[in-house]
């Protein structure tokens, strides 16, 4: 427990099973232990916790979804209303330079970049439906309950967490309205946040869960939904760039997919292991919309939302050991997004699904606390282990430059169908990449002009981002000092132009000396700045319950 918790006196309750998350692999990991126990006419009590204020809350992602590990989970999603409601119709990849874009002759194409099968969704509507199908199984959530500490037992194992507690003013003292968070204890305690799970990264380190592992690379991906011209609008429609605007030595490219009701959602994936500190993602993805073969689609129509969230991109060679004593590790909190596919939930699921099973027979054995050693067989034996690392040198190859990636990527997948017998490393984490900003050329982005492109500020008004004022900064320095004595005047201070949402930036007081500013009111919970900050200065912890953005259709 963290040190101002200890003379806090806490009520608690206790499950057999406490999911931390409620993305598509936490309510797979609990319905899929619901439905082992109606089958054999058993109970086992399972509990979700969820940070936004309602299940998808927080969900962001292109997307679009693979449906084979759902079918194994729900077999009659459809029946069911699943809202899997746009199969992809036709794959478009373009090669983009400054004014004109290349197609690649769909025979040219990899099976990694067809989608045929797939759907077009709102990841958060489908967790939205996953949720419905958990709780009418008897798994209860509860959103708005934020996760904030790991509970140990005496010999090391884990025993729960604790919820955050509520009414805790700026200056760290309770309020009139102070309510202390709750203990959570089980058997086993899964850990299902998402990309760089600000408990799942504790747990890592103690357990020393990335030996032998590399480091874990991460991208950004932000994203918007317009609204379009029917006349422009083809339903199933997927298209995906890689090259301009970004260098061809920075990993990125973009998404556009056309969603149902004239909808489409478009974004920029950049890899937080780019090296010229005056890079700035979000400003790219401005630029890129801006490109004659993308604004096509966008003029005539407008902008209805806009978000942001860090993705694991490091694949299977940079998943740490899945299991420590008392709990577990599942979807992109371990990283299980195949990013040759630009897909995550089908993987997100199966872990869930394969992390449930191990628990079940467990639990039902009458064991607790232990290593869930069954979870990570079960995954060696699985068709995602066979999928991931058939793509496990896509990353690596594209550090290597776009031209190299992209040749690389259609001999591995293309002609040999990814029977490689290589394998290749790396050894450099994403914040140690930044070179000194005196060492790069400094990018000059042009103003947003309000239609196609726009600044930080109107763009986070669209996610709906609302944290209550007074509170403690939930975005924590170790060392007051470091931004401006190292970033700035090493890196010209990226986190300025790192984070999407506005949330830093720096200021001069009255006499004219630096500091940074933190608007945490802004953060959209992307965890960019927890991963991305050069000195990792910078540590996301978890704010009042339902703070945070509220994405409708994300």
């Amino acid at each position: 427990m963290a040190e101002n918790d200890i003379q806090i006196e806490r009520d608690s309750m206790e499950y057999d099973v406490v999911i931390v998350g409620g993305g598509p692999a936490g309510l797979a990991t609990g319905i899929r232990l619901k439905q082992l126990a109606a089958e054999k006419g058993q109970d086992i009590s399972v509990c979700v916790l969820e940070k936004g204020s309602e299940i998808g809350a927080h969900i962001l992602s292109g997307a679009v979804m693979d449906p084979k590990a759902l079918t194994e989970l729900i077999p009659d999603w459809k029946e069911k209303g699943a809202p899997l409601n746009t199969p992809v119709t036709e794959d478009r990849f373009l090669f983009l330079s400054e004014k004109k874009a290349f197609r690649t002759p769909n025979w040219m194409l990899p099976s990694i970049f067809k989608n045929e099968g797939n759907y077009v969704i709102s990841l958060a509507n489908v967790t939205r439906w996953l949720g419905e199908q958990a709780e009418a199984l008897g798994v209860e959530i509860y959103p708005g309950f934020p996760a904030a500490d790991v509970l140990y037992n005496e010999d090391g194992s884990v025993r729960g967490v604790v919820t955050g507690d509520m009414g805790v003013g700026r200056d760290g003292k309770p309020t009139a309205n102070f309510q202390p968070g709750m203990e959570l204890l089980a058997k086993y305690t899964v850990f299902a946040e998402g990309a760089r799970g600000h408990l799942g990264r504790r747990l890592i380190e103690r357990f020393n869960l990335m030996e032998g592992r590399d480091p874990q690379s991460y991208a950004i991906g932000i994203k918007e939904i317009w609204e379009i011209d029917p006349a422009k609008h083809q339903p199933g429609l997927v298209i995906h760039t890689s090259g301009w605007p970004l260098p061809s030595d920075t990993y990125g490219g973009s998404f556009l997919y056309h969603m149902e009701n004239n909808q489409i959602s478009i974004g920029y994936v950049v890899g937080l292991d780019y090296s010229n500190p005056w890079l700035s993602p979000y400003e790219e993805f401005q630029r890129y919309k801006t490109h004659p073969a993308i604004r096509y689609f966008l003029e005539g129509g407008r902008r209805v939302a806009y978000g942001a969230r860090a993705l694991t991109a490091g694949g299977i060679l940079s998943l740490p050991k899945l299991t420590f004593p008392g709990g577990a590790l599942v979807g992109c909190d371990a990283g299980f997004l195949n990013a040759s596919r630009i897909k995550g939930s089908h993987a997100a699921i199966k872990s869930g699904m394969l992390a449930a099973e191990a628990i079940y027979e467990a639990v039902t054995a009458g064991r607790q606390h232990d290593e869930l050693t069954a979870y990570p067989e079960a995954f060696e034996r699985s068709w995602l282990k066979e999928e991931l690392h058939r793509a496990r040198n896509f990353k690596q190859w594209f550090k290597k430059g776009l031209y190299v990636g992209t040749l690389m990527t259609g001999i591995e997948h293309l002609l040999l169908r990814g029977n490689v017998p290589w394998t290749i490393h790396r050894k450099v984490a994403d914040h140690e990449c930044l070179k000194p900003a005196d060492q790069c050329p400094k990018i000059e982005y042009p103003k947003p002009d309000g239609v196609l492109t726009f600044d930080r500020l109107s763009s986070v008004f669209l996610s709906n981002t609302n944290h209550e004022e007074d509170q403690p900064i939930h975005l924590t320095l170790k060392d007051p000092s470091v931004p401006v004595e190292v970033n700035l005047r090493r890196y010209a201070g990226p986190e300025s132009r790192y984070c999407p949402a506005a949330v830093y930036e720096f200021v001069e007081d009255e006499n004219g000396t630096p500091r940074l500013q933190i608007n945490a009111q802004n953060c959209v919970h992307c965890k960019t700045c927890d991963i991305k900050d050069p000195t990792q200065n910078i540590v996301w912890v978890t704010p009042e319950g339902g703070g945070g953005p509220n994405y409708p259709n994300m």
